[in-house]
């Protein structure tokens, strides 16, 4: 089992999601630099957070037509697994991997904060969680507000690829628990094949209870379990 992480200019999560994936977890993990062309013997790919080429034009736009990109789009159009993770959520859907867009934030200002969130543990990436668990996990992002039409926001919940949305400590999903102006409060979805996920909070940076929880370690967890077991 190889993990690799896609580094960018102006990635900056790369090392905190080193760290939980290899120093926590033991998963063999790799760093790819955005101008390599080929992936070896990669099992699982992930994009992590950061302002990739300092977010010009829109945020995960100049990333998206990196020379890497090509592998990973091909990668998960094979149904390899792919993480986003804040500006790695861009990137995909930058690189229509996945619906949508990352707007600024409903109230113009960076957001970082612990974010609680309900778990929809109907998918690869989730299935060590229970259903509907509350967890914590921390968001940093000054463009994390989804939105797409009306016929996509439809077809992402009629297919249940809703997986992460934000909500209250007791698990309520309403405008006052949505930080960033999300629709639907939405905080991480699928693509319709169930192997890409992006998500606006940072699994990585709740991986210790010395740092504040542990709540993240899952989603890796799930998506390697899966992965191990073919």
């Amino acid at each position: 089992m190889k993990i690799g992480i896609v580094v960018f200019p102006g990635t900056w999560s790369e090392s905190d999601t080193y760290y939980a994936t290899n120093d926590i977890l033991g998963f063999n993990t790799e760093y790819i630099w955005h101008k390599d062309q080929k992936l070896s013997d990669i099992d699982l790919i992930i994009l992590p957070g950061g302002f990739s080429y300092g977010d010009y034009l829109r945020t995960g736009a100049i990333a998206s037509f990196s020379p890497i990109m090509e592998q990973v789009i091909n990668f998960a159009n094979a149904g390899g697994p792919v993480i986003g993770i804040c500006n790695g959520f861009q990137i995909l859907c930058e690189s229509n991997l996945l619906p949508g867009i990352l707007l600024r934030n409903q109230n113009l200002s960076f957001i970082c904060e612990w974010s609680n969130l309900k778990v929809n543990n109907e998918s690869k990436f989730t299935d060590e969680y229970k259903s509907n668990q509350i967890i914590r996990i921390p968001i940093s992002h000054g463009e994390g507000n989804y939105q797409a039409d009306k016929n996509t926001i439809d077809q992402l919940e009629d297919e249940n690829r809703v997986i992460f949305r934000y909500c209250s400590k007791d698990g309520e999903v309403n405008k006052s628990n949505n930080p960033n102006g999300s629709v639907n409060n939405i905080a991480g979805i699928t693509n319709k094949k169930g192997n890409v996920l992006g998500m606006m909070p940072h699994p990585e940076k709740a991986s210790e209870k010395i740092i504040g929880g542990e709540d993240g370690l899952a989603i890796f967890k799930s998506i390697v379990k899966k992965v191990s077991n073919g």
